[in-house]
This record gives C-alpha cells, sequence and structure tokens, in this order.
C-alpha cells in the first residue's frame, strides 16, 4: 500500500487514526462530508459527499487502499441511514472497483449482531442479528463486501468494531471494547495481509469477558494488546450509576435493541 484513503476523517475514531496511521503508509488522504476542526497543513484532505458516485470517483483515484469509515455512525431514521450507508457505501465499492482500487477495510458493527443474547459466544459465521437500521446497514456493507471480493477481486476485511475508545465505560463495554491500537493492528492486517481475499473480524481487544469467537483474526496473526479487565473497576462504577433496562441489559447490542422495541419482552430469554 502506498496511498491509502480514510473515509470518516472528521469522525471520532477518524480523528484518532489520523494520529496512529501517520508515517505507516506513504501517503494518507482523509476524506469527510465536513472539514476536520483540527486539520493539520501536512495532511491531505479531500471534501466529499459518498452518496454522489462522481465525488467518490474523484476521491478514490490513484489509492491502493480504502479504509472506510464514513457514513452515519449511530442508530437514526431509515431516511438518513439510507444516502449515507446504503447508497454511500455501495459508491464506495464500486468506484474502488472501476478504479482498480487493490483493497477495502469496511468499519462495521456489533449492531449487525446485537440481538444475540449476552449469555451467547458467537463467531463470524452465525447468521446476522441487526438491533436497527444502522445495524442492517452494515450488514449490506458485509454483504456489497463479499460480492465485490469475489465477483470482482477486491481484497476485503469487514472489522465489527465493538467499541473503539481509550477504557471501556461501562459492563457491556467490558465484552466489547477495541483500544485505538489495537484497531490499527486489524486495519494493517486488512490493508497488508498477501493471503486475505474476505473476511470479517470482530474489532476487539483481548476483553475476558467477550462475547465473540475471534479466531479468524488470531489466524491471520491479530495479537490484542489490550486488556479491559484492566479497567474493570471505573466500568462497573460508572454501570452502577446507569439505569436498567430489561431489553438492553439482556442484548448484546445494548441500548440500541431497545430503542423502538415492541416484542414480547416474555421472549427475551428464548431467543
Amino acid at each position: 500500500m502506498r496511498t491509502v484513503l480514510v473515509t470518516g476523517a472528521a469522525g471520532g475514531i477518524g480523528t484518532r487514526l489520523r494520529k496512529l496511521l501517520k508515517g505507516i503508509y506513504p501517503a494518507l488522504r482523509w476524506s469527510d462530508i465536513k472539514v476536520p476542526a483540527d486539520l493539520t497543513k501536512d495532511e491531505q484532505f479531500v471534501k466529499a459527499d459518498i452518496a454522489d458516485l462522481a465525488q467518490v470517483e474523484k476521491l478514490v483515484d490513484g489509492v491502493d487502499g480504502i479504509v472506510h469509515l464514513g457514513g452515519v455512525s449511530v442508530e437514526r431514521p431509515w431516511e438518513e441511514i439510507l444516502p449515507a450507508n446504503i447508497v454511500g457505501c455501495y459508491n464506495l465499492f464500486e468506484a474502488a472497483r472501476r478504479k482498480r482500487v487493490q483493497r477495502i477495510v469496511f468499519a462495521t458493527s456489533n449492531h449487525a449482531i446485537g440481538f444475540y443474547p449476552r449469555t451467547r459466544r458467537i463467531g463470524v459465521d452465525e447468521h446476522v442479528r441487526p438491533d436497527g437500521y444502522y445495524g442492517v446497514s452494515k450488514v449490506f456493507g458485509e454483504a456489497i463486501g463479499a460480492l465485490y471480493a469475489y465477483k470482482h477481486g477486491l481484497r476485503v476485511a469487514c472489522l465489527r468494531i465493538g467499541n473503539f475508545g481509550d477504557a471501556p465505560l461501562d459492563h457491556r463495554r467490558l465484552s466489547i471494547w477495541i483500544s485505538p491500537e489495537d484497531l490499527v493492528q486489524l486495519i494493517r492486517i486488512g490493508l497488508d495481509h498477501p493471503d486475505l481475499r474476505y473476511e470479517v473480524f470482530y474489532g476487539v481487544s483481548d476483553n475476558e469477558r467477550g462475547w465473540w469467537d475471534n479466531s479468524a483474526a488470531l489466524r491471520y496473526g491479530y495479537r490484542p494488546a489490550g486488556k479491559s479487565e484492566a479497567h474493570r473497576d471505573a466500568a462497573l462504577a460508572a454501570q452502577a450509576k446507569l439505569p436498567k433496562n430489561a431489553v438492553a441489559d439482556w442484548y448484546q447490542g445494548g441500548d440500541y435493541c431497545a430503542i423502538g422495541f415492541d416484542a414480547d419482552p416474555n421472549d427475551l430469554a428464548r431467543f
């Protein structure tokens, strides 16, 4: 990889990656629909709306690899999810195909499988269970990544990011936390590993309370250094201040599962 494009440069993850990826690849191109407030003169930035295919084609021209973080990053009404996360995601993969980009690392989410109970450990081959429109959009991205990998020859890594930050902030995040440095490690596997065609990895650190089997990532050399249990006391103290919710506390997706939930709550333990 000589030139790597990272979309979503103004978001929380993108902002951290602008520091962490510096110097790893010869050229980094950053993009977002808005200009980051802390953009420096030595950073190459291209403002673009990924819902516009013509803009995306110009954006990816001359790029070897893409880290796609762009789009709506939280649960929102379908009308907001559709242009950015569905149309925009298609545009990115299609523009990459047309411009002969080699690799894409797609930032998917734990919300693609949020409706699994916390009592169940799952791998990457389980059926998807999105917990909202945002989760649905991430399932779409994983699927279109597979299509472009096997039909058009792109190499694609889908990272189901749990919760990104310097420390897990509550009980749920003790299970799904990923440190910034561990995320960089997974991104580099996606961009650089010679044997990768299409894979789904869980974006989590070495979490003792984890719900996900991340053996697929381990096979590609992932060795997470972060340990959520080191932050246990602070996370559990913060959890004690949060209100209880039977739906959110049962499912891996947390509060996203509770938004608009009107199924029979007596079914929680059955599924």
